[in-house]
């Protein structure tokens, strides 16, 4: 079974892992991978380097997860690909038993103005992959709640996600958005344009106050609610969390607090993204294991027996 249609069935659970720039973190990888298959998640996403500079590396944590009972989706980007290129490279995927793909543009490297490649948008990708290999990978697609930063209006990128669909995308990756009224809008607005495909909410845990902070800001302008923002203000480490020697006393008893005001208003939001009637949760794990089994667990989101 496909996974969109196993989504119009029942609510999956998924997880976003990226590979390692280090041998040791390689080496780490399959228990992180086996830890999180306790779970059944219905499938884990790896992140792809732009212009294929992780290809190698993502192709073997995708064998990882393969390897490990669930099914593996590769992210896959426009950046410096040609349209043979990519057919190459998709091929290689399939012969290694990889048939899942997130269809992305990607983000433009420092100083780029276009993908340098033969295809400028994502909805191109999915047209071109479609038309050559039909039905036999499956193809998410990226949603911006939000509204994508480079996009002249949310309409327009919903117009935009709408010509996914009609050039063959299966369903819906979120992108991360902590604006629960702004999210329950854009998707009575898909609904409204005609897009029917199924929606995987994107979800980061909030861990780190500089990790979020750069999340939200640095490529997606993302909207911080004030609970979040208070959660950042109240445990704030002087003279700011990006500095690696920071002067405050009390940083490690602040990270702590963090940490677990953090996986709260996670759960929380959780909470909400299921009460919207969502087709699935996909956790950004970070390559970690262990924070992101205690949100599952206290979250309810499976029931081991």
């Amino acid at each position: 079974m496909k996974l969109s249609d196993a989504m119009r069935e029942k609510m999956l659970l998924s997880f976003e892992l990226f590979p390692p720039k280090t041998d040791k973190g390689m080496e780490n990888l399959p228990g992180t991978i086996e830890h999180l298959c306790k779970y059944k998640p219905e499938y884990i996403s790896c992140t792809y380097g732009a212009g294929g500079t992780n290809v190698g590396k993502n192709m073997d944590v995708c064998k990882m997860i393969k390897d490990a009972g669930t099914t593996p989706v590769t992210h896959f980007t426009c950046i410096g690909n040609t349209a043979e290129g990519i057919k190459e490279q998709l091929q290689n995927y399939l012969d290694n038993g990889v048939d899942h793909m997130l269809a992305l543009r990607g983000d433009l490297p420092f100083g780029w103005t276009g993908t340098g490649g033969d295809f400028a948008y994502a909805t191109d990708l999915v047209a071109y992959v479609r038309k050559e290999f039909g039905d036999k990978i499956e193809i998410a697609v990226a949603g911006s709640p939000e509204g994508h930063i480079s996009c002249r209006s949310l309409e327009a990128d919903i117009a935009v996600l709408k010509q996914k669909q009609d050039n063959g995308a299966d369903y819906i990756m979120t992108q991360l958005c902590w604006d629960m009224e702004q999210f329950k809008y854009w998707l009575d607005a898909i609904r409204c344009a005609g897009i029917t495909m199924p929606v995987d909410v994107g979800i980061m845990p909030i861990l780190d106050q500089a990790a979020t902070i750069n999340m939200a800001l640095s490529r997606n302008a993302c909207v911080m609610p004030r609970e979040l923002c208070e959660i950042i203000s109240k445990n704030w480490i002087f003279p700011n969390p990006f500095v690696q020697d920071p002067f405050d006393a009390d940083v490690e008893g602040k990270k702590a607090r963090f940490k677990e005001a953090g996986i709260e208003y996670t759960i929380r939001q959780i909470d909400e993204y299921r009460a919207c009637g969502i087709d699935g949760i996909h956790l950004y794990a970070l390559n970690k294991w262990k924070d992101v089994s205690e949100i599952i667990d206290r979250s309810g989101l499976r029931t081991l027996v």
